[in-house]
């Protein structure tokens, strides 16, 4: 199928890290103009001599989410450059901290991991809705977390920023709806990464005295599907809900985790 994605401009924040790759990459194979938004400038230079090998342009900016000054600057670039805003995709998040409970958790972890996750998506929509709006056109996808949808205990704040991103998402949805604008919300789960291969596996196979296919094998027992979910999987809903073909979608959340969420 055609997504029909050719040529439209669409903002990548948290591009060069994590699940960002994979999404820059899925957009530019489609022939999109992307804005990569990022702190580290280097890292986006190349990122962007990446995708452009894929077919598509980019134009990296340099840009932290958390500041509200910045993602307006980031936007403006865009149309100045671009002529328009198409999509917005919302990558950039922080881990919070990892194994801590409640009561472990310092104030200042926790204002950080709603700073990127939460503050951070808010600052970018609220530099690109009037954008969109004014061209009544406009998708907005917001990369959440599976955690965000049943909690996670040593997770707590950034199962608290997801959360929180949902009702961002859903509010949003409402108030861009008359605008022709699509928000939508894509919750992953565990993906078969660096980190998942570099710490959930080994930690299981000490835990359980276990090989490595074999630690892989147990945590895959976990999902409906039974496979760990991969970056195109997350990549292909965020294509899908960027285009026309989810012209009717909004408001939902999306997760791609191999059934986790519902069982």
């Amino acid at each position: 199928m055609d997504l029909g994605l050719k040529g439209r401009v669409v903002v990548v924040t948290g591009p060069t890290k994590g699940l960002g790759p994979a999404i820059a990459m899925a957009f530019a194979k489609e022939g999109c103009r992307l804005v990569l938004a990022s702190r580290d400038v280097d890292a986006i230079e190349a990122m962007a001599m990446k995708t452009e090998g894929q077919g598509g342009m980019a134009l990296p900016v340099r840009c932290d989410v958390t500041s509200p000054t910045e993602t307006e600057r980031m936007a403006e670039l865009a149309v100045q450059q671009l002529g328009q805003i198409d999509a917005l995709i919302n990558v950039a998040s922080d881990t919070g901290p990892i194994g801590d409970a409640t009561w472990n958790t310092s104030p200042e972890e926790f204002e950080h991991t709603m700073q990127v996750n939460l503050l951070g998506c808010f600052n970018t929509m609220r530099a690109v809705l009037p954008r969109m709006i004014a061209r009544r056109y406009g998708k907005i996808v917001n990369v959440g977390g599976s955690y965000g949808m049943r909690g996670r205990a040593g997770r707590m704040a950034y199962s608290a920023s997801k959360w929180g991103l949902r009702g961002v998402t859903k509010s949003a949805a409402l108030e861009a709806g008359p605008y022709n604008i699509n928000v939508n919300f894509v919750a992953p789960g565990m993906v078969d990464d660096e980190r998942f291969r570099s710490k959930w596996i080994p930690e299981a196979m000490s835990r359980f005295g276990l090989d490595e296919q074999q630690a892989e094998e147990r945590h895959a027992q976990e999902y409906a599907l039974r496979r760990i979910t991969a970056d195109a999987d997350v990549a292909n809903a965020c294509l899908f809900l960027s285009s026309d073909v989810s012209r009717q979608i909004t408001g939902v959340d999306l997760p791609v985790d191999g059934g986790w969420a519902s069982l």
